[in-house]
């Protein structure tokens, strides 16, 4: 849990300011779950240039409360919490030095969203909160007061998550949990999970991940793990401490989070994942009259690939089903042994290439036509599909055929604007297992749009 919060104050010199404002947003990881809001008396004046930038003046702070009646709120709302600030060294000392004048000593975990920011987006030319969250198209309203800087933090720090694939704050913030000794039930776990897309992460008693999955019902499937009796099932439930989960909306997020993070982090029940799954693949090929053959055979690196697949079923199924759409002919493609004509031809679904009856340069052509369909070369395009929420969509970016990471937004200019998505996308590795896997998502379902460019 986190409260991420913001602090405005009088101004002056060290360890004499005093808060006029603070806004503390508590957040679970996936939505705000609680809020505290409020002007503060410093019972001091305000320095002129901060009435300036912030708008809060002297007049509007005689009826607030003072810090003493306000302490216990914020003490109440972010116990058990990691404080998140942007320059949390600055905010946490405020904080704390506020409680010291009380005679309480405040201590809480803290992380820095400059921080992070500055380690997982790198290259942003400022790091000021207005101008970062600027670059990445993140709305903030009420600049320099304490609850729009703080939201502006939140959605900051949500993005941060996200762009954090090898888990290092989620796992402190497991590691944080481990440390008050509290050890769930797995009926409580499975019952703290959402029923949506996304991916979860089971962690063992030192809070290191040793399964990652990706499910369209993230509850359901947990709950399989739990009451499994296979081999994997039972060494998962005698060792898991905490489960952790992240939304995505879309499938396709899920299955290329699923495939990045696990060759990343390396879980331990994961082993079969951290090579490629796909041991199968469509090659093409001339056969002795000319004509393109479209064959699945054993992957084989040193083979140039149409696309790949988890079994030689899934591929020939595929192969039947290309050869249908495109006219193809299924003895040249290998579905059918025969020495006469092909059952294609039997029902005029074929044009003969079966028995030479078809010019190969027209065959070919349309073999042709499919391998360029399937392939993302010098392709520039985003893939637009749902998102976490109602008002929300992801999008996947393509640049010049190479699959370079993904992103959520929720207003249009994030993704018309080519510049501000690459700085809000979410890198990930371009691998043969990631072109196979949005291969076979385009084309087993439908997106909410394609957008070239």
């Amino acid at each position: 849990m986190y409260a991420i919060l913001d602090i405005e104050t009088t101004g002056g010199q060290f360890n004499e300011e005093g808060i006029t404002e603070i806004a503390i947003y508590k957040f679970d990881g996936h939505e705000i779950v609680d809020q505290f809001i409020s002007l503060v008396n410093p019972e001091k004046p305000i320095q002129p240039f901060v009435v300036k930038l912030t708008g809060i003046n002297n007049a509007m702070l005689r009826s607030a409360p003072k810090f003493y009646e306000v302490a216990k709120r914020i003490i109440e709302i972010t116990q058990d919490c990691i404080v998140v600030a942007h320059n949390s060294s600055f905010d946490y000392r405020i904080l704390r030095t506020e409680f010291s004048r009380l005679g309480y000593d405040y201590i809480r975990p803290t992380l820095c969203t400059v921080e992070l920011s500055q380690k997982l987006i790198p290259g942003q030319p400022s790091y000021s909160l207005g101008k970062l969250v600027r670059s990445l198209g993140i709305p903030v309203a009420d600049r320099h007061r304490a609850s729009g800087d703080a939201m502006a933090t939140v959605k900051l720090f949500k993005m941060l998550l996200a762009k954090d694939v090898a888990k290092e704050i989620l796992i402190s913030s497991i590691k944080a949990e481990i440390k008050k000794g509290l050890t769930p039930k797995l009926l409580d776990i499975v019952e703290s999970m959402p029923t949506k897309t996304g991916i979860y992460y089971i962690h063992n008693e030192k809070g290191d991940l040793i399964y990652i999955g990706k499910s369209k019902n993230i509850k359901k499937r947990i709950n399989q793990h739990f009451t499994g009796t296979s081999s994997k099932s039972k060494k998962i439930q005698r060792e898991v401490f905490a489960v952790t989960y992240e939304e995505t909306g879309s499938e396709l997020i899920a299955l290329l989070k699923e495939s990045e993070e696990i060759k990343i982090n390396k879980p331990i029940y994961n082993r079969a994942q951290r090579k490629s799954i796909f041991q199968y693949a469509l090659y093409v090929e001339k056969d002795e009259n000319g004509y393109l053959a479209l064959k699945v055979q054993k992957a084989d690196g040193r083979k140039k690939e149409i696309t790949s697949f988890t079994s030689i079923q899934e591929g020939k199924n595929l192969l039947f089903k290309i050869t249908t759409e495109h006219q193809l002919c299924q003895k040249i493609n290998g579905l059918y042994e025969t020495k006469n004509g092909c059952f294609q031809l039997k029902i005029k679904e074929c044009n003969g290439a079966c028995l030479g009856k078809e010019n190969p340069d027209d065959y070919n052509q349309r073999v042709e036509e499919f391998i360029k369909e399937m392939k993302f070369e010098n392709n520039n395009m985003v893939v637009i599909d749902r998102g976490r929420k109602i008002e929300e969509r992801s999008a996947v970016l393509i640049e010049n055929g190479i699959y370079k990471g993904y992103c959520f937004f929720d207003l249009n200019y994030q993704v018309s604007n080519i510049e501000i998505l690459k700085n809000i996308i979410i890198p990930m590795q371009n691998n043969r297992d990631i072109k196979t896997i949005i291969q076979g998502y385009l084309r087993r379902n439908k997106v909410m749009k394609i957008v070239k460019f």
